[in-house]
């Protein structure tokens, strides 16, 4: 079995060469001391002893600066005996850390301002009590230099059109960093990216720019294809003459159903024959 180094495991299969150390005879003697207070002040001092436990937490015991048994306690009831003992809450439960805002040069010389959010939990109480001062703060901290750092390395557009990546990236980061702590990053996400109103008004000039000449190309295929249609019709008038008779009687008909002052006056095709000759 795969055994994370700083895991609650790690630490239980210590326990049995921390034991050789344990906490001394004068050790012993205080602890002696301390239950037999308890007994001697039973049943009030129980109420000081018994802590419970939710479902959700862990209790981290120090016994004389070291930790009872290696590992957290919880959930329920245990024991903590007076004057010896102090111990620490710590919730297992998925914390939502914000990455407040974030001023940061791209790799093209862009400035832009990117924030997010960053989803984690402690997996191992013991380490995070006893390998970081404030794991909370530690990886918000942490959050925002990986932030920096890792959209300092894109362009962008490859910030504006990769943040999925960018995103799991950074997760690989934290949680790589935050193991020792007892963390595991679940989730990392890119908010929103503002980007300076002169380079806004940039890009949607050369949007503007890049619409306009696609634009112009389909315009000009529409205009190709269409000629190359009429050319294809011409030919075929000029093939069998009654069917220019037919499209000009045609034409005829449709100035006739619109509503307009346009004064149409027919004239027999055989008399154009004379112009065409000439």
């Amino acid at each position: 079995m795969l055994l994370l180094p700083g895991t609650e495991q790690e630490w239980s299969l210590r326990t049995f060469t921390d034991k050789k150390e344990g906490i001394g005879a004068c050790g012993w003697i205080l602890v002696s001391l301390s239950v037999l207070f308890v007994l001697i002040t039973f049943p009030f001092s129980i109420w000081m002893c018994l802590k419970i436990v939710k479902e959700y937490e862990r209790a981290v015991v120090f016994r004389l600066g070291r930790i009872v048994s290696k590992r957290a306690k919880g959930p329920g009831l245990i024991i903590v005996l007076p004057c010896t003992d102090v111990f620490t809450r710590v919730d297992l439960r998925t914390v939502t850390s914000n990455i407040p805002l974030q001023e940061i040069l791209t790799k093209d010389s862009i400035t832009t301002q990117v924030d997010g959010v960053v989803y984690y939990k402690i997996y191992s109480a013991v380490c995070s009590v006893a390998n970081v001062t404030d794991a909370h703060l530690a990886t918000n901290l942490l959050a925002q230099t990986t932030l920096r750092n890792v959209l300092g390395t894109q362009s962008l557009s490859q910030i504006l059109s990769g943040r999925e990546k960018i995103a799991h990236n950074i997760q690989s980061i934290l949680d790589n960093a935050t193991s020792k702590w007892g963390i595991q990053v679940a989730r990392v996400e890119i908010k929103d990216v503002r980007i300076p109103m002169e380079m806004q008004r940039a890009m949607a000039a050369e949007a503007e720019s890049t619409r306009d000449a696609r634009a112009q190309i389909i315009a000009a295929e529409g205009e190709k294809n269409a000629s190359e249609a009429l050319k294809q019709a011409s030919m075929v008038l000029v093939e069998a003459p009654s069917a220019l008779q037919l499209r000009y009687l045609q034409t005829l008909a449709m100035l006739a159903t619109e509503k307009n002052s346009t004064i149409v006056l027919p004239l027999p095709m055989n008399m154009l024959q004379g112009f065409y000759k000439q």
